[in-house]
């Protein structure tokens, strides 16, 4: 397979730079100023800018620029409409945002993601792609984890992942010099007592991504030190469990979404099939600031969970006749792309039931640790430091399920291990 940049940078290349930046504070008139830029015949009379705030992010503003001119219908309007998404507070810590910008530029690039149109300062102006963000009820609906299955199959299936060394080959965790100056004590100097993680792949991916995050948290406090510890240790555990090189795709590697949360994937109206018990939507998947080469099923158990929503309503999570299903389909896809016979379909099917019901436990620590950092660098109204719980919580409780403390303690088993084991 080829590089995971060679077509982002082709398009990266000769996309437009426009030297200005969104200001939160002055929201109305900075966006305004970019699609000005962007389109200057939307300028003067005749021409009806609006500005329309999606909230379901919670690391990003994300707005819709319209042009409501009388004589466009609805979808005239849409074709034209501008998505402007500007980076939230300090997010440069944890996202690699110009990685982000390749990957989707390789994804557009594949007809899997829209047109880029401008970069600036402090984000991104893309094509707009009609449909509704889902919510995490509507995840359930079959018709909808049907087109999200066969979707995800096509990623996994067409998209390259070579890209360059994450880390320097060292065994001595580095200095970390964050971008930007932060009251609520960020770490800058990471604990040094401890190696880095050398997983298998050396470009970036799921666990190099995962190390990064370890090693902002904060550490200002002696709990802040001995967590962060915690975390490191958690982390060369997992790695060298599930760093295997198992698994479908390039030594046991995909180029995955990493964050299919329900606000991420859009549903249109249109029906890929239609027949009885069997619709599927198309459906679009949006935001790629986490998008790496990870495990297949890293991606899938990450997506299981998110049919829990913000508010970790584990008794969302699909049953294990649903994510077979879910996974029935997602193969299908996968085969189709990669030309794969249909004789291999349900050996496929048996070995990734098997791999994602592995990984159930590893997005809890992912989303956890992310959660952390955000409590200290967000200004999003949003109860980070709660979340990070949630998440810890769901690998903790999978954790005790794979060695048996919980069964031999006594303890009830939580909702969500109840879920994922429950057949129908």
């Amino acid at each position: 397979m080829g590089s995971t940049y060679e077509s982002g940078n082709d398009v990266l290349s000769s996309l437009r730079y426009i030297p200005q930046s969104y200001n939160h504070a002055d929201s109305q008139a900075s966006a305004l100023r970019l699609v000005l830029t962007l389109n200057p015949d939307w300028d003067g009379p005749g021409n009806n800018i609006e500005l329309v705030r999606f909230t379901d992010g919670i690391t990003n503003t994300l707005l819709k620029i319209i042009n409501r001119k009388p004589e466009w219908t609805e979808e005239q309007i849409d074709h034209e409409a501008v998505l402007m998404r500007a980076y939230g507070n300090c997010t440069e810590l944890i996202i690699d945002r110009e990685r982000e910008m390749k990957s989707h530029a390789l994804l557009a690039s594949r007809g899997l993601a829209p047109a880029l149109l401008a970069r600036f300062q402090n984000g991104l102006l893309y094509r707009f792609l009609r449909g509704t963000p889902a919510n995490h009820l509507e995840l359930a609906q079959p018709p909808i984890w049907r087109g999200v299955a066969r979707r995800l199959g096509q990623w996994h299936a067409v998209l390259p992942i070579q890209g360059k060394p994450a880390f320097p080959a060292t065994k001595e965790l580095p200095i970390v010099k964050n971008p930007v100056e932060i009251e609520s004590e960020v770490s800058e100097k990471p604990d040094t007592n401890g190696p880095l993680i050398q997983p298998r792949h050396p470009g970036p991916n799921l666990w190099t991504v995962l190390q990064k995050w370890i090693l902002v948290l904060p550490t200002a406090t002696e709990e802040q030190q001995a967590r962060r510890q915690r975390m490191q240790a958690e982390l060369e555990r997992v790695v060298k469990e599930f760093d295997d090189g198992k698994g479908i795709g390039e030594d046991g590697l995909v180029f995955a979404h990493c964050d299919l949360l329900c606000a991420n994937v859009i549903v249109t109206e249109e029906s890929i099939e239609s027949g009885p018990d069997e619709e599927v939507r198309k459906v679009h998947f949006i935001d790629y600031e986490y998008a790496n080469p990870s495990p297949a099923a890293f991606d899938l158990a990450n997506h299981f969970a998110e049919w829990a929503g913000y508010d970790c309503d584990y008794s969302m999570v699909p049953t294990r006749s649903v994510r077979r299903q879910f996974l029935s389909q997602y193969i299908q896809s996968y085969r189709h792309h990669r030309e794969i016979p249909d004789s291999a379909h349900e050996e496929m099917v048996d070995r990734l039931y098997e791999d994602v019901d592995r990984f159930r436990g590893i997005p809890g620590l992912y989303w956890g640790v992310w959660a952390l950092i955000q409590a200290q660098i967000s200004q999003i109204d949003f109860d980070y430091a709660s979340y990070a719980e949630n998440r810890f919580g769901e690998y903790y409780a999978w954790r005790r399920e794979q060695d048996g403390s919980r069964a031999q303690e006594g303890e009830e088993m939580p909702l969500r291990e109840r879920r994922w084991a429950q057949e129908a």
